[in-house]
């Protein structure tokens, strides 16, 4: 027998001894008075909550009825403030398909003090506990901790337990800080397993062998909660884990391989009911959609016809998978299905309409990165369509209802996406969904008078193009009230919108217009006035203060952002010096700002543009990056100031 092969991406600190400093776990409802009368977590005052501990232990059998795998589970949680409560609402996921995994023994309790100082146990009924499907693959178990408020511990404990070699990764780090994080693994020695630290900070990691088990134990203490910082894609790629990965299986004769090859798991995705045969069903053109086709020979035409077409007359329930679990023309009956019927109907009718038409799998930027090298579908949470005229690719989702043919939807934009074909046709592989010719594109035209009272009048056009359109419109098509609120009034102090005009809501190849008389005061010192003419660019407050940074910093997509203002200054005024004409560039070129004042009499031209040719910006880039926007705000907020002659 081969000895389990554990190999790690990063640095850890192996012990030798399972023994664990402050790892001694108390036994459920075993609670310290203590840890009840806890005020705050000692190494993060302002926490909400706080993981007091969070343990796993899994053991892995083999035998010759095949492989087994359990999974025991134990947390521990200390409610601070009354807005730590929602820790109290727990959902378990688990595979529920054809009974290979389920959930048993779960257990969980509320602990309070009462007045006397006396510690009261409140159990969780067993008839609160409930179960409701995810999909067809997949059930989570819902309940909620009954008693719970500002002081209270919540614990539970439940064994999961599934047949077949499969591993979940192990999450340290969460949205709340953790004291103590432990997962210890028990596998026999004929299974290899990779193990992949993903940490920035330190944990620890012991081994110990006993006949032909090896025992491996991961932990880590003191763990802060992941930060919101502004522009992150996704917070679960940025959580302290380790990932798991089985490599093979030693048998008595032969070393039998475990790892997937996307060959493979496109062949299985195939034939697979719910996805691949799906493909090959005959979905029934409508009438009024063969009457729209009718004549049309401009294939962009057709495509953006049937998407068109799809989201209007089909309506998305709220799952998304890559699944057809009730398959595509039980859906296109109803008119109704899961994201994955939507769009595999979508792939459908194209390729019906004699388009060049595939299934596209992403995970789209609230599930997190891809890693292609890893051959495994449940990376996926949606499939979108995949056309390709001439030379030029389009992605199309039909159940999102805004993003017009010719735009990557924003959730996959800069991200890579698997096309699916047969495996013998050569026509699947990774494509890279990504444009730097479409932008968030947002441009300002301003026209306005400052009075002797200090009050400015004008009237403003904001043009939004590409995603900035797609960011505002379905705002723009609610009530007007709310839009003036969040994208005139929010960052521009005191100002008052009137006659609010909206152009194009429905033109989706054309800027969204929109048109309004504004009014604001400006700052006032003594002889001088002061004003900014960065104004309703939604730029007014710089989001990269903090020093340091947990994670990368991602846009999306590439921006640009100008503003085109002439303002006239009471009589009787002049100009102070004028901020000077110049333009800043990053050291990597990737952002650029341009400004230029022209001031003749009592009028002011302004032109201003800001370009980002870049929509991505690692941890190690952050310091130029920061100290770049702190210049880049010094000139979009610098003040233009007036004095009265004489």
């Amino acid at each position: 027998m081969t000895k389990l092969t554990i190999l790690i991406a990063c640095l850890a600190i192996t012990l030798s001894s399972l023994a664990q400093k402050g790892g001694d776990i108390p036994g459920f409802g075993k609670v310290e008075k203590a840890d009840l009368e806890m005020k705050t977590c000692d190494f993060d005052e302002k926490a909400e909550a706080v993981v007091l501990f969070d343990v796993g232990e899994l053991y892995c059998d083999l035998s010759s009825m095949g492989s087994s795998m359990q999974l025991e589970r134990h947390v521990r949680i200390k409610i601070l403030k009354d807005k730590g409560k929602d820790q109290a609402d727990i959902k378990i996921p688990y595979y529920s398909y054809r009974n290979v995994e389920y959930i048993k023994n779960l257990s969980a309790q509320t602990y309070n003090l009462d007045g006397a100082g006396n510690i009261v146990t409140t159990k969780v009924e067993k008839k609160l506990i409930y179960e409701k499907p995810i999909d067809k693959y997949r059930t989570e178990q819902i309940f909620t901790f009954p008693e719970v408020k500002a002081g209270s511990i919540i614990e539970y404990k439940w064994t999961q337990a599934w047949s077949g070699v499969s591993l979940e990764n192990w999450y340290f780090q969460r949205s709340i800080p953790v004291k103590y994080s432990r997962y210890r693994v028990d596998f026999p020695s004929a299974i290899e397993v990779y193990a992949t630290p993903l940490c920035v900070l330190p944990y620890e990691t012991k081994k110990d062998t006993k006949g032909t088990r090896l025992l491996q134990v991961y932990s880590m203490k003191d763990i802060p909660a992941l930060r919101d910082e502004p522009y992150i894609s996704c917070d679960k790629d940025y959580l302290q884990r380790i990932e798991f990965r089985f490599l093979a299986v030693n048998l008595a004769t032969r070393r039998q391989s475990l790892i997937k090859t996307w060959p493979e798991q496109i062949k299985t995705l195939m034939e697979d009911e719910d996805f691949g045969i799906q493909l090959k069903r005959n979905i029934p053109r409508t009438a009024d959609l063969d009457e729209q086709l009718k004549n049309i020979t401009d294939p962009y035409r057709k495509m953006a016809i049937i998407h068109e077409y799809v989201r209007k007359n089909m309506e998305w329930n709220g799952l998304s998978n890559i699944w057809a679990l009730n398959g595509v023309k039980t859906a296109w009956k109803d008119k109704k299905g899961t994201s994955g019927e939507i769009n595999l109907i979508l792939v459908n009718l194209l390729k019906d309409a004699g388009l060049k038409a595939h299934a596209l799998l992403v995970s789209t930027r609230a599930h997190g990165a891809v890693t292609s090298a890893i051959a495994d579908v449940k990376q996926f949470d949606k499939v979108l369509a995949y056309v390709e005229i001439g030379d030029k690719p389009y992605v199309l989702d039909a159940t999102e209802k805004i993003t017009p043919s010719h735009l990557i939807p924003l959730d996959v934009m800069y991200s890579e996406g698997l096309v699916i074909e047969k495996p013998e046709t050569f026509e699947w592989g990774w494509k890279s969904l990504w444009n730097d010719k479409t932008l968030l594109k947002n441009v300002v035209v301003m026209q306005a008078a400052i009075n002797e009272e200090g009050i400015m009048n004008g009237r403003v056009s904001l043009f939004s193009y590409d995603y900035d359109r797609v960011q505002r419109i379905e705002d723009a098509k609610k009530e007007k009230s709310k839009y003036i609120e969040k994208y005139f009034k929010a960052d521009n102090q005191g100002a008052t919108i009137d006659s609010l005009v909206l152009e194009n809501l429905d033109a989706d190849s054309m800027p969204l217009i929109q048109k309004a008389q504004f009014k604001m005061p400006v700052n006032s010192s003594g002889e001088y006035k002061y004003f900014s003419t960065n104004l309703f660019t939604r730029l007014e407050k710089n989001p990269f203060v903090a020093d340091n940074r947990f994670s990368d910093v991602f846009f999306g997509v590439n921006q640009s952002y100008s503003i085109v203002a002439n303002i006239t200054i009471p009589e009787g005024y002049a100009f102070e010096t004028l901020p000077k004409n110049m333009r800043i560039i990053m050291p990597d070129t990737s952002i650029s700002i341009t400004r230029r004042l022209v001031a003749e009499n009592n009028q002011l031209a302004v032109r201003m543009t800001l370009e980002f040719k870049k929509p991505f910006f690692t941890v190690q880039e952050y310091a130029d990056f920061k100290e770049f926007y702190k210049q880049l705000f010094a000139v979009l907020s610098e003040q233009i100031a007036i004095k009265k002659k004489g």
